[in-house]
C-alpha cells in the first residue's frame, strides 16, 4: 500500500491551540481557533504488514538509503526507541501506542521519497507520525476515522521527546483547509471548501529562533493574566484571534485572495503589538520583518505574515496569481537567497458526470423484463405524466447540475435505449400529441444529447458494469445512481443535489444513507461508523453487503441509533475515480463474490485508503426492481 501525508502550514491562529487548552483551568479564556492546510509537499512511503517487527527504511533526496532498521514489536523495545528522539522515534512512538491500544502486529515502512522541508515549521514530525498511524489503521483495518488517526499520531509523538501541539496532526486532513477549535481538552474540526484557487508562498527564513523559549515566555501569561503584557497576550490569542480567524475562514470559502492577504498583514501587526512585549528577544524577528517588507515583493502579493511559533523561522505570502506566486519564489531565492515553496489551495473537483448501470437482466421481474428493460418500465408522476423510470433518474441528475449522463446497458438493449433518448417521434404520432407532450418530446431529445451509452458485453456483476464505464467517466469523481431506484426529496432540494452539496463540503467519497429496521437489513448494503455531524453525516468505518442481524448487532451500530435500527445504502454515491483501479484488480485476478465482480468490497477498500462519508438523505428511495416493491412504488411515488 502506498501512502502520502503532506506537511501542515498554519495559515492563521498560531499559539491558540495550547492557549485554548487552558480553558480546562480558566473558563474565562477564549477558545482557540486555527486555520491550517496541508502543503503540496510531504512524505511518501510503501507499507505492508510484518508478523513480528517494525522494519523501517528511508531514502534521502540524494538517493542514499538508510536502514532497514528493525525494532521488535514489543512495548519495551518500542518505548525505548521512541524516547531516544530522532526520525525513527516518531514511528516507534506511534507503534507503541498502536500495540498498546489495538490488535496489531508489525509493519514494514519504506519512506522512499520526502519533498517536505524538515524542521521548518511545516510539521514534518507530525507528518511522519500521521503516516505511521495511517499505515497501522489501513493495513490492519482499525476502522479509525481521520480524527482517530490524528489522536493516535498525537499520542505517538508525545511519547517521544517532542512536545508538539494538537494542531500539528492536522496534516492528517490532507490538502483541504481545516478550521480547528480548541476548548480545553476538546478539539472540533471543520473542513472548508474554497471557491477558487489561492496561491500561497511559504519561505524558510534560514535564520535561528528558540521555539521553546517563545512558548515558555508566552505560556507565562496563562492561565491567569496578572500584568498588562499578559493581558495583551490573552487579548491576542483570544478575542483578536477569534475575529481574524473567523474573517479568514469566510475569505477562504469565497476564494478572496485580496482579503486573505490584508488579514495576514493585520494579523502580523497585532502579533507584533501584543506578542513581542512577552518575548522581545525572539519575537522582534528582524529577518522576518525585513522579508515581509521587502519592496520588490509588493507588486506580487496581497500580504504576508510569520507562521509557526513566529520569530525568525518561516513566513507566508498571499500571491496575487499563479504567475505572481512564481515571481515571489524567484525574488526570494535569487535576491534574498532564501528557499521557498508554493502552496496552492484548490476547490474540490466538480461533479460533472453521473453513471447509471442499467445492464441487469431483471430476473425478479421476468417475464416482463423480457418484453422491455425494467429501467424502461412506466411510472406515473404527481402531474399524471407516465415516464420510463430511467427518465426520472436522468432528470434528477441533470436538475442537480450534472452535465453528462453515462448509462451502461446490454448490447441487445442499446437500440431500445437509444431510440427513446435520440429518435424523434414520427411526424404522424407527433401531430396526435397534445401541445404539452409535443414540447416534452423535444425536451427528451435535448436530454438525449447529454446521454452517453456504454455496453456491458458480459453480465459479470454490478462492479463489472461500473468498470465498463471507466473510459467514459475518466479521471474525475462521479455520481453513481442505481437504474432501478427512484428518489423523492422531502424538501425543495433533490436527493442528488443534497449529496453533491455534501461532497462539495467534505471533498471525499460519500454515499446516501437511510434508517432501516433490522428485520430488513438482509436485503441491503449496511454501514457502520461514527458521526461527523450528529444524525446527519457519518464517517463510514465498515461496509457490509446484506449482513445477518447478529453481525449487524455486533459491528454495524451507529452511535445514538434507536434499538433495532441501522443505516443502509440509499442508492446514491459520489465516488473518486480510484474505484476503477480496485475493480480492475478484482477483474484481472478473478476476485469474485457470489460468482460475480461486486462493488461493495471495492468501496470498502476505497474507505480504508481514502475515506468514505455517508449522508442521511432527506428523502425516500423507491425500489422498482422487485415485483411487490414496484407495485408499492407506483402508488407511493406519485403521492410522495
Amino acid at each position: 500500500m502506498r501512502l502520502f501525508v503532506p506537511g501542515r502550514i498554519c495559515l492563521f491562529g498560531e499559539h491558540s491551540d495550547w492557549a485554548g487548552g487552558y480553558r480546562r483551568i480558566n473558563a474565562g479564556i477564549e477558545k482557540g481557533y486555527t486555520l491550517i492546510c496541508g502543503t503540496d509537499q510531504g512524505i511518501y512511503a510503501e507499507v505492508e504488514p510484518h508478523p513480528t517487527s517494525l522494519v523501517l527504511s528511508s531514502a534521502t533526496r540524494d538517493g542514499i538509503q538508510h536502514g532497514p532498521y528493525e525494532i521488535p514489536m514489543h512495548p519495551k523495545a518500542l518505548l525505548e526507541e521512541a524516547e531516544k528522539g530522532g526520525f525513527w522515534s516518531y514511528i516507534a512512538g506511534v507503534a507503541y501506542q498502536a500495540l498498546t491500544n489495538h490488535h496489531v502486529r508489525g509493519l514494514v515502512i519504506h519512506n522512499d521519497r520526502t519533498d517536505l522541508p524538515i524542521q521548518k515549521g511545516l510539521s514534518s514530525s507530525a507528518a511522519i507520525s500521521v503516516l505511521a498511524a495511517r499505515a497501522f489503521n489501513r493495513v490492519y483495518d482499525l476502522k479509525l476515522t481521520v480524527r482517530g488517526e490524528m489522536e493516535l499520531a498525537y499520542m505517538g509523538e508525545i511519547t517521544t521527546p517532542s512536545r508538539c501541539g494538537r494542531m500539528d496532526q492536522g496534516c492528517a486532513f490532507g490538502n483541504h483547509p481545516v478550521l480547528m477549535t480548541f476548548d480545553g481538552d476538546r478539539l472540533d474540526t471543520s473542513t472548508l471548501t474554497v471557491a477558487g484557487e489561492l496561491y500561497f508562498v511559504i519561505v524558510d527564513l534560514q535564520s535561528r529562533k528558540d521555539t521553546m523559549e517563545i512558548l515558555n515566555r508566552l505560556n507565562r501569561s496563562y492561565p491567569i493574566a496578572e500584568t498588562e503584557i499578559e493581558r495583551g497576550v490573552h487579548e491576542l490569542l483570544g478575542p483578536v484571534n477569534k475575529r481574524i480567524v473567523g474573517q479568514a475562514a469566510e475569505a477562504l470559502r469565497e476564494g478572496d485572495a485580496r482579503r486573505l492577504g490584508a488579514l495576514m498583514t493585520e494579523a502580523q501587526a497585532l502579533f507584533d503589538r501584543y506578542g513581542i512585549p512577552a518575548c522581545p528577544e525572539e519575537l522582534t524577528a528582524p529577518v522576518l520583518h525585513k522579508v515581509l517588507s521587502y519592496a520588490p515583493l509588493a507588486p506580487h502579493i496581497w500580504g504576508g505574515k510569520g507562521v509557526g511559533s513566529q520569530g525568525d523561522g518561516t513566513a507566508q505570502f498571499m500571491a496575487r496569481s499563479v504567475e505572481d506566486q512564481q515571481a515571489v519564489i524567484e525574488i526570494l531565492e535569487k535576491e534574498l537567497q532564501l528557499s521557498a515553496l508554493a502552496l496552492t489551495i484548490r476547490p474540490s473537483q466538480r461533479i460533472r458526470k453521473a453513471l447509471i448501470p442499467a445492464a441487469g437482466f431483471g430476473t425478479r421481474l421476468f417475464p416482463a423484463s423480457k418484453a422491455t428493460k425494467k429501467e424502461l418500465f412506466p411510472v406515473v408522476d404527481r402531474d399524471g405524466i407516465a415516464k420510463p423510470a430511467i427518465l426520472y433518474i436522468v432528470e434528477e441528475a441533470l436538475d442537480a447540475g450534472i452535465e453528462e449522463i453515462v448509462i451502461v446497458v446490454q448490447p441487445d438493449d442499446l437500440d431500445e435505449f437509444r431510440s427513446f433518448f435520440n429518435d424523434p417521434v414520427s411526424v404522424e404520432n407527433f401531430n396526435k400529441l397534445p401541445r404539452q407532450f409535443q414540447e416534452f418530446a423535444g425536451r427528451i431529445l435535448d436530454i438525449g444529447k447529454r446521454v452517453t451509452f456504454i455496453t456491458q458485453k458480459a453480465q459479470e456483476g454490478f462492479g463489472h458494469a461500473i468498470y465498463c464505464a471507466r473510459e467514459a467517466v475518466g479521471d474525475e469523481p462521479f455520481l453513481l445512481m442505481l437504474g432501478d431506484h427512484l428518489y423523492r426529496a422531502k424538501g425543495g432540494k433533490s436527493c442528488a443535489a443534497q449529496l453533491i452539496e455534501a461532497y462539495n463540503r467534505y471533498g471525499t467519497n460519500i454515499l446516501g444513507l437511510r434508517s432501516t429496521p433490522e428485520d430488513s437489513i438482509a436485503n441491503f448494503g449496511t454501514v457502520g461508523g461514527v458521526w461527523v455531524e450528529e444524525n446527519r453525516v457519518l464517517n463510514v468505518t465498515e461496509f457490509a453487503e446484506k449482513p445477518t442481524v447478529d453481525y449487524a448487532r455486533g459491528n454495524l451500530r451507529a452511535p445514538g441509533m434507536a434499538e433495532g435500527e441501522y443505516l443502509t445504502v440509499f442508492g446514491l454515491y459520489i465516488i473518486q475515480p480510484r474505484i476503477f483501479e480496485f475493480l480492475e484488480e478484482h477483474i484481472q485476478n478473478n476476485v469474485r463474490e457470489r460468482g460475480e465482480f461486486q462493488l461493495t468490497s471495492a468501496l470498502d477498500r476505497l474507505r480504508r485508503e481514502d475515506g468514505f462519508y455517508g449522508l442521511i438523505m432527506d428523502g425516500t428511495r423507491f425500489d422498482i426492481g422487485i415485483p411487490d416493491s414496484y407495485l408499492e412504488s407506483l402508488s407511493a411515488f406519485r403521492r410522495a
